[in-house]
């Protein structure tokens, strides 16, 4: 099959959140099962900047490069909308011409597929940044037949973000106004760019089953609920997978101590590392890592309001992650108090990141709601223990055998699931040590994944 991905954002070229490595990884995963793959993402600053590939100029606007073996990816320029820091916004937040910035953008995408001769047999789009493309094809002339026989498939990764915007810039769509109705892109007197991708995709998939049943009830959907129980029938879940080249404790180079399931004995040397990277005392007692955007989604209410009393289960605690700033500040004020035991470290680092998974002896991942979750499955690789709220992606990964679950989004209970996972490592290695070794047996490889989605492709185009 002829398969294009058109995204936002893409790793190695640019990366807010999970969304890229989806669209960074997937590729590589279908082109090993012969299927014949193109991706499709804005040039931005970033992206100018990166040193893990040589772009090239394919024609005016349009600059490309290969990854894996032939997978080629072509970068849309446009220095006015997209060289800039931020992806969709900035400190100020979201910019204010996003809506023109990513209408521009998935049109682009179709003229370069007809440019190109690319007739893709899937058209796969990722959530709102991308969700006018499936509009875009259902609105072209009966006459235009060079998609006439692409389909497409929309990922909504995180339903929180719809792409909502005014209606006074429904021009900048340049859609009919016939489109702008309740049934279609309007939502409470505005645009809704996702709820358009959705109704008008011919098929839409999430991050893992759980959270496509999720997304169709009240509590999780967003406003967008009604929208997807009537397509039910079309709306399914795979779990995202891990890229093992990157992540795997026997070739990690960021690690102190190479090791694996039949030497896990050596994590113990990492689990040092980490504590001397993070200035923190050098002694054998439970560390719990935490790699995250720092917002309420991700938990942190629940962790601010319990994390005095986690410190005296007699545990250290490395934070990683940038996200609310009233959460840096409470997260600091928490490091200050107790910095014999508390590690905040602001922003991304990749080493330290990598040094926490291979260290930690737990990873805390208390998500109020989580589409599907890449910190657990990478957690489970490097043998540390998961301690996760039952939600999402985390209910379809996480079991007791391999983690710790609870089921009340509160910071009472999060202290207790804390406390019987110390209570476990302290007085029952033995048993930690087998659920540690029985999630690095775990196989959330993206070769499992991509066999499901050439399946789902192969359902949408019969």
């Amino acid at each position: 099959m002829k398969i294009a991905f058109c995204a936002s954002e893409v790793v190695p070229f640019s990366k807010t959140g999970g969304l890229a490595d989806v669209c960074g990884s997937l590729p590589l995963a279908l082109e090993k099962l012969g299927q014949e793959v193109v991706v499709v993402i804005p040039l931005y600053k970033a992206a100018r900047e990166q040193k893990a590939a040589v772009l090239t100029r394919f024609k005016d606007d349009i600059w490309t490069t290969v990854i894996g073996r032939n997978t080629r990816v072509y970068f849309v320029e446009n220095d006015a909308y997209f060289h800039r820091d931020g992806i969709y916004g900035d400190k100020a937040g979201d910019y204010p011409d996003n809506l023109e910035r990513f209408a521009f953008f998935n049109k682009r995408c179709l003229r370069l597929f007809r440019e190109t001769g690319f007739r893709p047999d899937i058209l796969h789009c990722h959530d709102w940044q991308t969700s006018l493309l499936p509009v875009y094809l259902k609105a072209l002339p009966a006459e235009d037949d060079f998609f006439a026989k692409t389909r497409t498939l929309l990922t909504i990764h995180n339903i929180g973000y719809q792409g909502i915007f005014p209606k006074t810039e429904y021009p900048l769509t340049g859609l009919d106004t016939k489109y702008f109705n309740p049934g279609q892109l309007e939502y409470y007197d505005k645009i809704n760019l996702l709820k358009g991708g959705i109704i008008f995709s011919d098929a839409i998939n999430t991050v893992s089953r759980t959270y496509a049943r999720e997304i169709q009830t009240n509590e999780f959907g967003f406003g967008l609920e009604g929208v997807l129980k009537e397509r039910g029938d079309d709306v399914f879940g795979i779990v995202n997978g891990v890229d093992y080249d990157i992540w795997d404790p026997e070739t990690d180079p960021h690690l102190a101590k190479k090791f694996s399931a039949d030497k896990f004995k050596d994590k113990a040397k990492n689990k040092a590392d980490l504590q001397n990277a993070c200035s923190l005392p050098v002694k054998d007692l439970p560390v719990i890592g935490i790699v995250s955007r720092l917002a309420q989604q991700k938990g942190f209410d629940i962790i601010c309001q319990s994390v005095d009393e986690i410190c005296r289960l007699g545990v250290q605690v490395v934070i990683l992650g940038s996200g609310d700033r009233k959460y840096h500040h409470l997260l600091a004020e928490v490091a200050r108090k107790h910095p014999e035991s508390v590690s905040l470290n602001s922003g991304f680092n990749d080493e330290l990141a990598h040094k926490i998974y291979g260290g930690a002896d737990a990873f805390l991942m208390p998500s109020r709601y989580e589409p599907c979750g890449l910190g657990q499955l990478i957690a489970f690789r490097y043998g540390t223990v998961p301690i996760v709220f039952k939600t999402g992606g985390l209910v379809d990964t996480v079991s007791p055998k391999t983690g710790f679950i609870f089921d009340n989004y509160s910071a009472p209970d999060l202290v207790k699931t804390v406390s019987r996972a110390v209570a476990r490592y302290t007085g029952h290695r033995a048993e930690w040590n087998e659920m540690a070794a029985h999630g690095m047996k775990l196989n959330f490889s993206w070769d499992e994944s991509a066999m499901q989605y050439v399946c789902l492709y192969e359902k949408i185009r019969s």
